[in-house]
């Protein structure tokens, strides 16, 4: 799992983890949150994820962080934006209109650059890092986010022995045990999605489910 994992992913084209329509899932319960209008939403470990357009289409300002270049280049260029470049510590900035992805290592952010982002989308990240990752993207990335930060929280479940990650099954009580105490976390979906995944068929998976989470950080 170290940047060259991700950069040969992108380069070959083995991005099966990228989805070509929004998550039916974000659409469904991202108004529960009642974030105003304007407010920053951080995408972490971004990819081209169309989940950051429908995000700024809703009126919010978008702050993505993506390891590849190949992926921010390509999610500017597939929505036909023009972006501003600019380089500083934390990677090198792309911007256009409400959207500004920083191509860098998602670790190398501090609370400054976090501080304005009163939300968060995490759809494609937790679930890309195995556990002792996991452990520190909590304990660093997460912790930078400022007090009052909301959010939704999406997971996969699946017997991990049946398939090598990622993405990685991340069951509740690890969930919970992750957040906890410094995130509040509510459950408000979990469904089986086995038959609509068959590439985990065809790995031989045998059981696949989802969950969403509502985040708070206290």
């Amino acid at each position: 799992m170290q940047p060259e994992f991700w950069h040969e992913r992108w380069q070959s084209q083995r991005i099966g983890f990228h989805q070509n329509k929004v998550m039916p899932l974000l659409q469904k319960h991202w108004p529960s949150l009642g974030l105003p209008t304007g407010s920053q939403v951080f995408v972490p470990l971004a990819g081209k994820s169309l989940d950051m357009a429908w995000l700024a289409a809703q009126g919010h300002r978008v702050l993505g962080v993506e390891l590849s270049p190949l992926a921010v280049q390509q999610f500017f260029a597939e929505h036909d934006l023009t972006p501003q470049i600019r380089g500083t510590a934390h990677g090198v900035h792309y911007l256009a209109g409400d959207i500004e992805l920083i191509c860098g290592d998602a670790f190398d952010l501090d609370a400054q650059v976090l501080a304005d982002c009163v939300g968060v989308y995490d759809r494609a990240a937790l679930i890309a890092l195995p556990e002792p990752m996991r452990r520190r993207y909590l304990a660093e990335l997460y912790a930078r986010l400022p007090a009052q930060c909301r959010g939704l929280l999406i997971t996969l479940e699946y017997p991990q022995a049946q398939k090598e990650g990622p993405p990685f099954s991340v069951e509740p009580a690890e969930v919970h045990a992750l957040f906890a105490p410094q995130w509040g976390l509510e459950e408000l979906e979990h469904r089986d999605i086995l038959p609509y995944e068959p590439g985990f068929v065809a790995e031989g998976v045998t059981a696949l489910q989802t969950r969403v989470y509502r985040l708070a950080h206290r």
